[in-house]
Formats: structure tokens, C-alpha cells, sequence
């Protein structure tokens, strides 16, 4: 456990008390302030954090505040794990500190006076208090808040006309990085430019709240109402692991040289069995999980949940029952960011390898690209294998939004089309199975037929003699009598012509039988 949170016991004038953080990796220890406070009563020590619903002084509210210390917590238990797997040699935690929370964010403008960046932090606190976001939506945010800077550092409401929006548009489509870095000696690999499908989110998310300004009156700059670009979006390919995948990643054996993948596995996989979503997963507590079950309330939706537990999912929570995590967390979850990258090493691992073609747009370019499927890999496979899985086996679309809080039907319409595409292709198989089952059938027949000199004719008169021999019917007057032929692919006056030849050869007269 890298980090622990306490309150100061000195509280400032307005009864705050400074939300201290002490950080210990490696035999260091870094104790400094979080940048916020909060009262003693509205504190939860247990979970070293701020209580739901409560608030500060400044207005600053749980969520927001909460948010910071996971970001903390994820960032220095992501280092201690890079430490103790000897990625580093060492850490300076007061250097760490400094280069990633060390400044605080989006200061005032000028002579203390509220500028575009205030105004965004008190809308995304809004939203956040009465949306109940995660840690990834204040991520997604900061993330927009870092483009607008980097766009223009002094921006004010007055450069979000018409124009200027159009302007934010192209540097997003065609200047942010997306992945990759530049290297001291000289390698590029930066990927600039986002997806339409996220540069289409990504223009929402800065036209709401530019609406939400308007309404409060912050600006009066009414460019967002007419700014209605058109930016065409690809379906995404739904990413999912079949059971037979499942079971092989839920089974594989990791070497020890990998054994930090071990824990990410076990949490993927309970994922993969529960249908949780990553932030579901990080904040489930001991005291909600049951005998047979979990008792959970989603963050992204703020669903009450009761999901039944696989002999799986519980043979997960009992190998970890003895262990102690922060927060009272019932599994040892990392960072997303850090998940999602050790997902995809798993998945490589594993030989999760299929080609998976990845169609999307880039303004008016379709980019198809072929990957393999661990590449494409994340926590959210997990909850689209539950889904998957569950709809492919049977269980109808309604029982399984049940599990996972799904309200809309929509939403559980592409899995319903997997599910039906599945079938599909498995009696495809099945008729090409039957098909060359046939074939083979008909190809040894021919050559058994050469290889003993048996004719065709000799063949059919084997067959007559099996009717009349074997079957137990006396005559053509027998009920049964036109069926046979039908089976035996004789015709009935074939069968009566040759009846007393048939007899002959094996033996039996009319007297006989």
C-alpha cells in the first residue's frame, strides 16, 4: 500500500481540515497535502476518504475531491509496482510529487478574475455532483480542458464563434497526439489526430458546456448553436472473448517471469464472469460480496445490483479473502491505464491473436487496419465477454440486462446480433461438416466399389437383398414395403423383380422365412 490518506489535525478557519497524503515506496516516505480539505464528520477514515454526498467550504464536493486521491492512490501504486518488479531502480517520490500534482490546474485569470478555465472546473463540479461521474469522465475533461489550453492559452469564451470552433475542430482532427512519443535520439512515434467517432464526442462534451455558460450568462458568444458539422462515424467492432478464449486466458499458466500478469488476470477474469465495469470492479468492497453473490451500486449509473456469482467469480474472491487492499477492496485492482496495458500483454501472452480488421474515419479518410485481436484487448472486453457469452448460450437479452444494469434495449441490440450471427455461421459449419461428410462418403463408396470390382448394379442387388432378407417383411403387401425402398433408394419394381433372386443368394425361400 503506497499511499495512505489522513486528515490534519490543525482545521483552518472555516473547519477544513488539509487532506494530507503519505507516501512510502521503497523505503521512502513523502508526506505532503492533497490540495484539499475537508470537516472531521464528513471524513471516512476506513475508506480514507471523502463521504458521499459531502462537501467542503469552497463547494467542492466529494466527488471531485475523490476523484484527486484515486488519481493519487492509482499513480503511486502503479510506480511501487514498477519498483518492485525492478522496471526502476529507484523512486523520488518528492520528484514524482512535483512533475504530477505538484501544480495545481486551470489557476484564475488575470487579477483574480473568473476566466474560461474556472468556468469549466465549476461545470464539470456540477456535473459531477449530480451525475455521480468516475474517475475516467474526470479524466476525459482534463483531457479536453489540456487540448483547449494547448489550442490557445489564453483562450476566452469570445474565440468559440462559428470560426473558431471549426479551428478547435481541425487541430483535434489533426494535431493532438494521440499515442506515441518523440525520443531523445530522434525517434517519432506520435500519432496525431483523433477518430471521428471521438472528435465527435469530444465536440459535444465542449458545446454543453459552452450552453451551460450561455445559460448563466458567463458569455454571450452564441457561435455553438449554428456549429453543427457533419462527421461521419463507423460502427465499432464489438472485441470479445469466446468462452473457449475465456477459459484458456482463466487457465493459462503464467510463467514466473510474468507473475505480476497473474493478479490482472484473475481481475479480468471476474470481470469477464460478473459483467462488472472497471470502475465497478475498483470500488467493490468486502462487505458487498455475499455468499452467492455481489451487491453493488454502479458509479457510472448509479444502478443497485445484485449479480449471482459463478463457481468462477468465487473461487477468485476466495484466493484473495485472506489479503488486505486499500480501501477495503475485495480484489487487488491497479490503475485502468495500467490495466488496459498489462490486458493487452495477457492477451499476447495467451495467443489471443485472430485478425481483427478496425474500420474507423479520420475526416474524410476510411482507415482500415488488421490487428490482432490482444491488441484491441482492455477492461471493457470484459463486460462485452459477459454480454456476449451470456446472449450466445441462451440467456434472453432481458435476464441479462438485469445483470448489467442495462436499461435500454438498444444498448444490448449489436450483442443480440453477434448472438444471431453466431448461430448463423455455427450451421454453416454444420452443412459444410454435412456437406463433406458426403462427399468423403460417396468418394470411399466409389473407391471400395473399384477396389473389390463391385459394380453399381452389384451393389443395388446388395441392397434388395438386405429388403427381402433382413428386414423381417414377407411381401410387396407388407405396410412397410414402400418405406424400405424409400430407405434401401430402390424402386418398387426393382425390388419385386429381383425378390426370389435375392432369396436364392442368401439362402431363403418364401418356405423358408
Amino acid at each position: 500500500m503506497a499511499v495512505r490518506f489522513y486528515l490534519d489535525s490543525r482545521a483552518d478557519k472555516k473547519g477544513d481540515h488539509p487532506i494530507r497524503a503519505s507516501i512510502s515506496i521503497g523505503g521512502e516516505r513523502f508526506i505532503t497535502s492533497s490540495g484539499y480539505s475537508i470537516p472531521e464528520q464528513k471524513w471516512d477514515t476506513t475508506n480514507q476518504q471523502v463521504k458521499k454526498g459531502c462537501s467542503n467550504a469552497k463547494g467542492e464536493t466529494y466527488t471531485t475531491i475523490n476523484a484527486r486521491l484515486k488519481d493519487i492512490d492509482a499513480y503511486f501504486e502503479d510506480l511501487e509496482d514498477d519498483f518492485k518488479r525492478r522496471k526502476i531502480e529507484t523512486v523520488n517520490i518528492r520528484e514524482q510529487w512535483a512533475e504530477k500534482f505538484g501544480k495545481r490546474k486551470n489557476k484564475k485569470a488575470e487579477k483574480g478574475n473568473p476566466g474560461f478555465f474556472d468556468y469549466l472546473k465549476e461545470y464539470t463540479n456540477a456535473q459531477s455532483q449530480q451525475k455521480g461521474w468516475s474517475n475516467s469522465m474526470h479524466e476525459k475533461y482534463q483531457a479536453l480542458a489540456n487540448h483547449i489550453m494547448a489550442w490557445n492559452p489564453k483562450v476566452t469564451f469570445e474565440d468559440f464563434t462559428e470560426e473558431g470552433l471549426t479551428s478547435f475542430m481541425n487541430y483535434l482532427q489533426t494535431s493532438v497526439v494521440i499515442s506515441g512519443k518523440l525520443y531523445k535520439d530522434g525517434r517519432d512515434t506520435r500519432i496525431f489526430g483523433m477518430q471521428n467517432s471521438t472528435l465527435k464526442n469530444r465536440l459535444s462534451i465542449i458545446k454543453g458546456f459552452l450552453r451551460w455558460a450561455y445559460v448563466k450568462e458567463y458569455h454571450t458568444e452564441k457561435g455553438f448553436q449554428s456549429f453543427k458539422p457533419k462527421i461521419k462515424t463507423t460502427d465499432s467492432k464489438i472485441v470479445f472473448l469466446d468462452w473457449e478464449e475465456l477459459m484458456h486466458v482463466y487457465t493459462y499458466p503464467i510463467p514466473a517471469s510474468k507473475n505480476y500478469l497473474d493478479r490482472v488476470r484473475d481481475v479480468f477474469c471476474f470481470c469477464c464472469f460478473t459483467s462488472l465495469r472497471y470502475s465497478d470492479v475498483a470500488n467493490l468492497k468486502r462487505s458487498a460480496v455475499k455468499e452467492n453473490r455481489i451487491e453493488v451500486t454502479t458509479i457510472k449509473t448509479t444502478d443497485s445490483l445484485t449479480i449471482d456469482l459463478n463457481d468462477n467469480a468465487k473461487a477468485i474472491l476466495k484466493k484473495y479473502e485472506a489479503e488486505t487492499f486499500p480501501h477495503n477492496r475485495a480484489l487487488p485492482v491497479i490503475s485502468n491505464q495500467r490495466m488496459n496495458e498489462y490486458v493487452k500483454e495477457l492477451g499476447e501472452l495467451c495467443g489471443i491473436d485472430e485478425p481483427i480488421t478496425k474500420i474507423y474515419l479520420k475526416g474524410s479518410k476510411r482507415i482500415e487496419e488488421v490487428l490482432p485481436k490482444y491488441a484491441l484487448m482492455g477492461t471493457h472486453t470484459a463486460r462485452r465477454t459477459f454480454i456476449s457469452n451470456a446472449i450466445m448460450m441462451g440467456i434472453p437479452p432481458q435476464v441479462v440486462m438485469g445483470f448489467t444494469g442495462h436499461s435500454d434495449y438498444k444498448a444490448m441490440k449489436p450483442y443480440v446480433e453477434i448472438a444471431d450471427r453466431s448461430k448463423t455461421e455455427a450451421m454453416q459449419i454444420f452443412n459444410n461438416k454435412t456437406a463433406t461428410t458426403m462427399k468423403l462418403k460417396e468418394e470411399f463408396t466409389t473407391k471400395m466399389h473399384s477396389e473389390l470390382h463391385v459394380s453399381p448394379e452389384i451393389e443395388k442387388l446388395h441392397r434388395c437383398i438386405t429388403l427381402w432378407c433382413y428386414t423381417g417383411i414377407e411381401s410387396e403387401q407388407d405396410p412397410r414395403f414402400l418405406e424400405l425402398c424409400k430407405t434401401y433408394d430402390l424402386e418398387p419394381e426393382f425390388a419385386i423383380s429381383k425378390k426370389k433372386e435375392c432369396q436364392a443368394l442368401a439362402g431363403k425361400t418364401d418356405n423358408q422365412q
